[in-house]
């Protein structure tokens, strides 16, 4: 027997399967880690799966504006963890999809709210009702960022292909290994999977960029998808959609076929190779 919330519409259902919870991190910030967050989040609700984003990143928070829910936010992250409201009375839910709801960060509070009991009574509410749980991380490995990737299941490392940025996700991932609750109490890293955005095949033939085999070969994880410069995706992100919704665009495309492999389906990488110019671009020019 199932019982639906009046707030939010959001259905809990015993004996259900236990929920994936996802870190979306970087070293990194202004890699794309939170346009990556509501664009797999989207994603994942357009395929059927139940999908809660949550947004840790406290004191700032950007999630809710990317996902164009910033005017309906009430309670957040804090207030849940301190039982100033409820999980129906905290959850957005996303207009565009009935299986999506965001959980905002707080822009008042410190980090220091973050409490590990706490978040884990949260957690564990989420996985009554959720399928999948993404965890939009704050770059680096201050507090948020560690509380994000804590009860992982699984990572997505979110880099861009220039030399820091990689340098950064390396770390990420050693703290991958070490710093969750899975590593303390299994001695088993996060399994983490790597994508690349802001990619641009013809500056990586023009060696401004680094190329896929130079990333992989630093990182050592497998490629989940390579999402190409576009600006399809500052489009996105100021009109408050995720670009996963922009289904006819190249970085749409990318995301749906980074989904796809994260749920394991075999689809093979595109707009990782230069565009040919025709003649006359050549010969005035053209890019």
């Amino acid at each position: 027997m199932s019982k639906e919330s009046k707030q939010t519409g959001i259905k809990e259902t015993k004996d259900k399967k236990r929920a994936t919870t996802v870190v979306i991190t970087s070293g990194k910030g202004g890699v794309g880690k939170t346009t990556t967050s509501a664009a797999i989040s989207l994603g994942l609700a357009m395929k059927g799966f139940k999908t809660v984003v949550i947004d840790f990143d406290v004191g700032l928070r950007n999630l809710d504006l990317v996902m164009g829910c910033e005017r309906r936010v009430v309670y957040d992250l804090i207030s849940l963890i301190n039982k100033e409201s409820n999980i129906n009375q905290t959850l957005i839910k996303d207009k565009r999809s009935e299986n999506l709801f965001i959980l905002p960060a707080s822009q008042t509070r410190d980090k220091d709210a973050l409490t590990e009991s706490g978040l884990e009574e949260i957690m564990n509410e989420l996985h009554e009702t959720f399928d999948y749980v993404i965890c939009d991380s704050p770059a680096g490995i201050e507090k948020g960022a560690l509380m994000a990737m804590y009860y992982a299941d699984k990572a997505i490392v979110v880099t861009n292909p220039e030399v820091s940025s990689v340098r950064d996700s390396d770390r990420i991932i050693g703290v991958l290994a070490s710093k969750t609750k899975k590593a303390k109490e299994k001695g088993e890293s996060v399994e983490a999977k790597l994508l690349i955005t802001r990619y641009d095949p013809q500056r990586v033939s023009q060696g401004e960029m680094l190329s896929l085999d130079d990333v992989k070969d630093v990182l050592s994880i497998p490629l989940l998808g390579v999402i190409p410069e576009s600006k399809t995706v500052l489009q996105a992100s100021n009109s408050g959609v995720p670009v996963t919704a922009y289904q006819d665009s190249e970085a749409g495309q990318a995301y749906l076929d980074a989904i796809d492999r994260f749920l394991g389906h075999d689809k093979p990488l595109r707009f990782i190779t230069p565009e040919k110019q025709n003649f006359l671009k050549r010969l005035f020019g053209g890019k």
